[in-house]
């Protein structure tokens, strides 16, 4: 729908009007306009802005009449109503959510090991009867179904279920997976259960310092913070200029409005309405002034603010795992435990880390914000070439994609591993980087199956808790739970789900949170356990620290020393 003059005015009557409010928020709008794909003229002069503003696309009659159709403001009370009525209940089961996956990191080191075999059975047989199903839909049609040769190419997936071709691949694939495991399981069975007792180990470290399971929340403050103020900063750079107004008429086709075609600039505070006559007109916010030096490299700051946001979201995550590899580094070093444990282990890795350590965390942080930066622009060139049409770009765009993501989750590990061994022994970046590098690649298999086994029991974990709190909450505000006391009963609500997203949403994030210390934890006890297999000899000059469980493991013993 194009404004033109010959459009329908009451359809137009006060909608430009709205466009004052909308131009502040103008790179939003013009995003979710761009959807929509109505502009208003040059021509129309109901929207005279859109004279410099190039066409923009930010004022539909479209929108507006979507939004009267989906009555925002009913729904919008509605959904107030149901907070307001259901917000203790919302907590009551995010309060649930943070006992049970406090109550699953603690139990693990009573049930990690039969927990971790039964995840690994489940996985086989799941894998098996994958292979099953395979061969009966091969079999099935290996006489009386498609080939690939019949369907060739094609957009629509559904079709190559019918294919032989498709299951005999999907057979293989998953034969494949099923020998490697079982080979795994029958080889590298040592290295699991050197992996089970680590994460009994950090049940064991978490449970003497529970307050690192606090510390996400220092963490997500501070993100809180950076992307406030980045988002500040970002809106005060857009709108540094001088507010710029022009008169317009309220209604063109009232006598003597002709001639205002929107050129006319005009101060708020000296406005005269009267003085055009008969024709009512308005002194209207037009844009920001884009002239001076400050705006002349406007996009410059920006792209500053930009780096700036991502250098310390990357220096916040970096920080909080320097101060957690800190604090459980502490435990594993303490030869009689629980007594040598520090009383105070996170704080004093907090202040020793802000005391030796910013200069280190900064540096590798910079590091992965270039590559984050880089894969910014990648992304944005993509979205310029997409209606190119030039395939060897797009080929070569992708390929560079591709590399700097693996490049991205790369320095994520390393940065990983580096901050855990300048906790342990306060080394500069690129010597902690270089340690933890060789380090891991002398125990590459080692590295493999703990990730992997941690990774498999973390997710049960979440699945268990996002699960089991969503099913309660699911059962509980659509009232299938039968409760004869009211005041215990669900209220009746508008929108039954949004307490239940609310619910599963706060799960999952605090989830989260709490695997996200155990996962940390377990990786600095890894780091640790190696260092100590390869300085120590259990000698009384250089005696083990690890657990007497994973000495048993490794037939391992101090000769001289006490017992742990």
């Amino acid at each position: 729908m194009k404004c033109l003059q010959t459009t329908n005015q009451t359809q137009h009557q006060g909608l430009c009007k709205l466009c004052i409010i909308y131009i502040r928020l103008e790179v939003l709008l013009e995003f979710i306009f761009a959807k929509i794909g109505n502009y208003c003229t040059l021509t129309c002069p109901l929207c005279w802005h859109t004279f410099a503003l190039e066409w923009r696309k930010a004022h539909s009659t479209v929108f507006l009449q979507l939004l009267n159709s989906l009555n925002v403001k009913e729904i919008s009370v509605k959904i107030f109503e149901d907070f307001t009525r259901t917000w203790s209940w919302i907590l009551i089961g995010l309060l649930l959510a943070m006992l049970l996956s406090l109550l699953f990191l603690l139990l693990l080191r009573y049930v990690a090991g039969i927990l971790v075999w039964i995840l690994i059975v489940g996985l086989v047989s799941i894998i098996a009867y994958g292979i099953y199903h395979c061969y009966t839909e091969y079999d099935m049609l290996k006489k009386k179904g498609a080939t690939i040769q019949t369907i060739g190419l094609t957009a629509k997936w559904s079709s190559y279920g019918s294919v032989k071709e498709t299951w005999m691949v999907a057979l293989i694939v998953l034969c494949v997976a099923e020998a490697i495991l079982l080979l795994s399981l029958v080889f590298l069975r040592n290295r699991i259960f050197i992996a089970i007792a680590l994460i009994k180990e950090a049940s064991h470290a978490i449970g003497h310092m529970m307050s690192t399971l606090i510390y996400p929340l220092l963490t997500f403050i501070l993100i809180v913070i950076c992307v406030a103020y980045w988002g500040m900063t970002a809106l005060y750079l857009a709108t540094s200029g001088e507010p710029l107004f022009r008169v317009a008429p309220t209604n063109h086709s009232d006598p003597g409005c002709e001639k205002y075609r929107g050129n006319e600039s005009c101060k708020p505070l000296d406005f005269n309405a009267s003085a055009s006559l008969p024709c009512i007109t308005e002194c209207i916010f037009y844009r920001y002034n884009d002239e001076g030096l400050y705006q002349r490299n406007l996009f410059n700051l920006q792209i500053y603010n930009i780096v700036g946001f991502l250098w310390c979201i990357n220096f916040v995550i970096a920080l909080g795992q320097c101060v957690l590899a800190g604090a459980f580094a502490s435990y594993y070093w303490a030869f009689n435990k629980p007594q040598d444990i520090p009383a105070c282990a996170l704080p004093s890795s907090f202040l020793r880390t802000l005391r030796f350590h910013i200069g280190s965390l900064a540096f590798g942080s910079l590091i992965l914000t270039i590559v984050q930066l880089i894969r910014i622009v990648l992304e944005y060139l993509d979205h310029k070439l997409k209606d190119s049409g030039n395939p060897v770009a797009k080929f070569f765009l992708c390929c560079l994609k591709c590399c700097f993501w693996c490049l991205e989750k790369f320095l994520k590990f390393l940065n990983r591993n580096a901050y855990i061994m300048i906790a342990i022994y306060g080394k500069n970046f690129c010597v902690s980087a270089k340690n933890a590098f060789n380090l891991l690649m002398r125990n590459v298999m080692r590295v493999t199956i703990l990730d992997k086994v941690t990774d498999l029991l973390l997710l049960f974990g979440k699945l268990l808790v996002v699960g089991g709190i969503g099913t309660l909450s699911f059962f509980f505000f659509t009232r299938r739970i039968p409760i004869e006391n009211p005041k215990f009963k669900s209220p009746v609500l508008n929108y039954y789900w949004l307490p239940i997203l609310t619910v599963v949403v706060g799960s999952y994030l605090i989830a989260q949170g709490f695997f996200s210390v155990y996962n940390m934890c377990v990786d600095t006890l890894f780091l640790c356990f190696l260092e100590d297999l390869e300085r120590n000899d259990g000698s009384q000059e250089k005696p083990y620290y690890m657990s007497k469980s994973l000495m048993k493991i490794l037939n391992k013993k101090n000769k001289k020393a006490k017992d742990k």
